[in-house]
C-alpha cells in the first residue's frame, strides 16, 4: 500500500471519528435540553438528594455555600442525566465505528458485552440509591452530636453521590470483566478460584479506599464486589476459551 493510500486512509478515518463523537455530542446535548424543559433541573437533583433528605431531621434542609452552586450542581445531575439516557446512542457510534474492522466471531461477542456492562452499570447505580444511600445516610445521621445541625452542602452532596455512582456502577462490571478476560485466554476458572482469597482482601481495600471511612459503607461496596466475583466465575465456567482462527494467525 502507497504512502497517500495510507494517509487517505488514515484521514478517512478520522472524519469518521469526527463524525460519530458529533453525533454522540449532540445526542447527550438533545436529551440533556429535554431533561432541563421536563421534568426541570430542579426536580432531578431533589430526586437524587431525596434519600439524603429523607434522613435529615424535620425541618432541616441542605444548604449552598457557592454562589453559583445553586444553579451549577444541578446542571451537573442533569447532564449525567442526560449521558446515561443517551448512553445506548454514545454506545451505537463507538460500535459503528470499530465495527468494521472486527472479525465477525469478534463482532459476536461485542454486542452482548456491550449490552450487558450497560445494564450492568445500571443496576450498580441503581443498588447504591435505593440500598446503599438510605442505609449509610441514616447511620451518619443517628451519629450527630447533640448540638450540631447536619446541615449538607449540595455541592459535596453531589460529588459523594457521583462518586458512589461510579463505584457501584464499576463493581457491578466485574462479572463482565471476567468473562472477557476467560474468552480471550488470558485466565482460566481454575486460575480464577485459585485468586478468590487475593480478590476477597483486594476488595475492601478497594472499599476502603473508594467509600467514606466507616464500616458500613465499605461492607457495601465490598460484599457486592465478592458475590460478583463468583457470580463472575460461574459464568465463565460457560465461557469457551477464543482460540486462533486461521483468519487471525493469517492476519498476524
Amino acid at each position: 500500500m502507497s504512502n497517500e493510500s495510507i494517509q487517505e486512509s488514515f484521514v478517512s478515518h478520522l472524519v469518521e471519528l469526527r463524525s460519530r463523537l458529533v453525533k454522540a455530542v449532540v445526542s447527550v446535548l438533545a436529551v440533556t435540553f429535554a431533561l432541563m424543559a421536563y421534568p426541570g433541573m430542579k426536580t432531578l437533583y431533589a430526586w437524587v438528594a431525596a434519600p439524603m433528605l429523607a434522613v435529615l431531621p424535620q425541618g432541616t434542609s441542605m444548604i449552598a455555600t457557592d454562589v453559583t452552586g445553586t444553579f451549577f450542581i444541578p446542571l451537573k445531575v442533569t447532564l449525567m442525566a442526560g449521558f446515561l439516557i443517551s448512553l445506548p446512542i454514545v454506545l451505537y457510534q463507538m460500535w459503528a465505528f470499530v465495527a468494521p474492522g472486527l472479525y465477525k466471531h469478534e463482532k459476536k461477542l461485542a454486542l452482548p458485552i456491550i449490552v450487558s456492562s450497560t445494564l450492568l452499570f445500571f443496576c450498580g447505580m441503581a443498588f447504591a440509591y435505593f440500598v446503599v444511600f438510605p442505609s449509610i445516610f441514616g447511620t451518619f445521621v443517628g451519629f450527630t452530636p447533640a448540638g450540631v445541625n447536619m446541615t449538607p452542602d449540595i455541592d459535596k452532596y453531589w460529588s459523594f453521590a457521583l462518586t458512589m455512582f461510579i463505584a457501584f456502577g464499576l463493581t457491578f462490571e466485574t462479572p463482565v470483566v471476567l468473562a472477557v478476560l476467560t474468552r480471550a485466554g488470558i485466565v482460566t476458572v481454575a486460575q480464577l478460584k485459585e485468586f478468590r482469597g487475593y480478590f476477597i482482601v483486594a476488595a475492601f481495600v478497594i472499599a476502603a479506599v473508594v467509600t467514606p471511612p466507616d464500616v458500613l459503607s465499605q461492607l457495601f461496596l465490598a460484599v457486592p464486589l465478592v458475590i460478583l466475583y463468583e457470580v463472575g466465575i460461574w459464568v465463565s465456567t460457560f465461557i469457551t476459551p477464543r482460540k486462533r482462527s486461521d483468519e487471525d494467525a493469517a492476519a498476524a
